[in-house]
């Protein structure tokens, strides 16, 4: 049965921007009692996944080049399933945001992403699968 996406999460993904992996993931599992999963998204980007369940809420701890931990904050993504990306970000503008980063597919079938910037300057992430 397909999910009703009226009631899906809005709510997708986090990324925790860090700047010393090691000493982040040591903090978080100490905090959480548990072992992040650690991948990486090319060479100068890595992450640690918080461990979850079927279709819960899940994000990381993220090190990269851009990722500013006191300017950016944490990062959320919002489900873009519902209207599509393409359709989301082509409202964007209108709306007196930007877009920052156009679409990025994902590896594996995980969809794809982009970021925008609100009114306020804050940077957020819009998801489909």
């Amino acid at each position: 049965m397909e999910k009703d996406l009226r009631t899906a999460n809005r709510i997708v993904w986090f990324e925790i921007p860090v700047r010393d992996m090691d000493r982040a993931c040591k903090f978080y599992e100490s905090l959480f009692g548990e072992t992040l999963r650690r991948e990486s998204m090319g060479a100068a980007v890595q992450l640690s996944v918080f461990t979850h369940e079927g279709d819960a809420v899940s994000g990381c701890l993220m090190f990269a080049p851009n990722a500013r931990p006191h300017a950016d904050g944490v990062r959320v993504y919002l489900d873009a399933r519902r209207q599509g990306l393409d359709t989301l970000l082509g409202r964007v503008e209108a709306a007196g945001g930007t877009v920052v980063l156009p679409p990025v597919q994902l590896p594996d079938g995980m969809g794809r992403f982009a970021h925008i910037r609100d009114l306020d300057s804050n940077v957020i992430g819009l998801h489909e699968v």
